[in-house]
């Protein structure tokens, strides 16, 4: 006979459960975890999934709430710590109890957070990535970078819709000196764990196509401690020390340095004064050129001057001397003058006298080499009338010769004495044309041209 069953209802069960939490569980626990989603409500109260992490993996998670007076204080006190309020993602030390609920189950009710442990746990994040750094070589390896005359094209990584973002491209296309600039956007998550992934890979990105930059900066607004953790994470840090490029940072208003900004080539304290500080480096190159500009101008008019003068002396003294020069060629030429003119008389009668004779000498020759030359042509036409008549009679005699042959290998003539000609394809056959068995080909003769098909093909021994 089986035993009588104790049944028991649900709400009996959960209220024992409560009633065991309860006088188990009176007090209250600091306790240390991540805050994985702060699911804050409009009514003001906050129901945040706590979890707590090893080796990167959840091993442990829980439910918690904190009601709207509990979190106004909070966040009261975490701006003044950390200039900012309660957010997700980051490592908390929470004062709670343990609350059980029949409908909602086991749960954390947050009393109280303390925000100079967070602070602590930043800090320690911080000097741990900096030992790191430190011990594999890359704590200066971005700032030996060469860095370039003029950084005119840049690669910004940020938010497209960050007002650091909005700040740094107005100093850069508003600037006063008309300097101009090449951008372009990589965007990325700015704060939280996602934006170590996703600045990293954006860095990755720019290494591919880093010839078409000068320079990379990573701009965002302001912040306080606990939205600047992710620019102390040692993969994001790494990233930004390996990069080819410099690497400049403005990433908010913090007064304490992320191990981020302290690696990079050069950091400011915002966006604006990145970019103000890249204008400074465009002055710096452009006030000495426009400096040696203005001296270049001033300087040919001070030569011109000192030349002018230098000429005008030359000027002078050259006159001087042409005159003196004058005077003394003037005197020469005079009497070489008159000593030209009296040789100039004899020398032209004596070449008439000999022009006059080798006139006469022009005239016999004219006259002999004239009957020579007659005399030979009077020759050469009689001994062209005696042979023409001879030469046209051989050379007739040997074109009949030369028809002969012709006629002779006219293929009619050689097929007129029994030969015939074999075609295969409109070709005559023959290696390049050959027929295969049963193939048709056709037979020519003098009087007729036969169709005919291949039955055997032999080849003809040669000699």
């Amino acid at each position: 006979m089986n035993e009588q069953r104790q049944i028991f209802t649900l709400r009996q069960v959960v209220s024992s459960i409560r009633k065991t939490i309860e006088e188990r569980y009176q007090r209250t626990y600091w306790i240390k975890a991540e805050m994985h989603k702060l699911n804050l409500y409009p009514s003001g109260h906050a129901f945040p999934e706590l979890v707590h992490k090893e080796d990167g993996k959840i091993v442990a998670q829980m439910n918690a709430s904190i009601w709207k007076h509990n979190l106004q204080k909070i966040n009261q006190q975490f701006v003044q710590v950390l200039k900012e309020p309660v957010k997700e993602g980051t490592t908390l030390l929470l004062l709670a109890r343990v609350s059980f609920s029949e409908t909602y189950g086991i749960s954390l009710q947050i009393l109280d957070i303390d925000p100079s442990y967070t602070l602590g746990e930043l800090q320690r994040e911080r000097q741990e990535t900096l030992l790191r750094l430190q011990k594999e070589g890359l704590l200066n390896k971005n700032q030996l970078v060469s860095f370039p005359l003029l950084p005119q094209r840049i690669a910004i990584i940020s938010a497209d819709t960050s007002k650091g973002l909005s700040d740094f491209m107005k100093v850069l296309n508003q600037n006063q000196f008309g300097y101009c600039f090449f951008t372009h956007l990589f965007f990325a998550y700015l704060q939280g764990d996602v934006a170590v992934t996703s600045i990293s890979n954006q860095l990755l990105a720019i290494e591919k196509v880093k010839h078409h930059f000068d320079i990379v900066v990573i701009v965002r607004g302001g912040g306080g401690e606990v939205g600047l953790s992710c620019y102390n994470n040692y993969e994001l840090c790494k990233a930004i020390a390996n990069c080819s490029l410099p690497v400049l940072t403005g990433i908010g208003h913090s007064t304490n340095l992320t191990v981020a900004e302290m690696i990079a080539y050069r950091n400011a304290i915002t966006p604006t004064e990145l970019g103000e500080y890249l204008l400074q480096v465009f002055h710096e190159f452009s006030v000495p050129v426009e400096r040696a500009v203005e001296k270049l101008k001033q300087l040919p008019k001070l030569i011109l001057e000192q030349n002018n003068l230098v000429f005008n002396q030359s000027v002078k003294q050259l006159k001087l001397n042409v005159q003196n020069n004058l005077l003394t060629h003037h005197n020469k030429w005079q009497v070489i003058s008159r000593k030209l003119n009296s040789r100039t008389e004899l020398s032209i009668q004596r070449q008439q006298e000999r022009l006059g004779f080798l006139k006469q000498n022009l005239s016999n020759f004219s006259k002999r080499l004239f009957v020579e030359k007659q005399n030979y042509l009077n020759d050469a036409a009689l001994f062209l009338k005696q042979n023409t008549s001879k030469l046209l009679q051989k050379e007739g005699d040997e074109i009949v010769v030369l028809q002969r042959h012709v006629q002779l290998l006219d293929p009619k003539n050689v097929l007129k004495r029994g030969y015939s000609i074999a075609r295969f394809n409109n070709k005559t056959i023959q290696a390049g044309n050959l027929p295969k068995e049963h193939e048709q080909i056709e037979i020519e003769t003098y009087h007729y041209t036969i169709a005919a098909v291949s039955t055997a093909i032999k080849e003809n021994k040669k000699e």
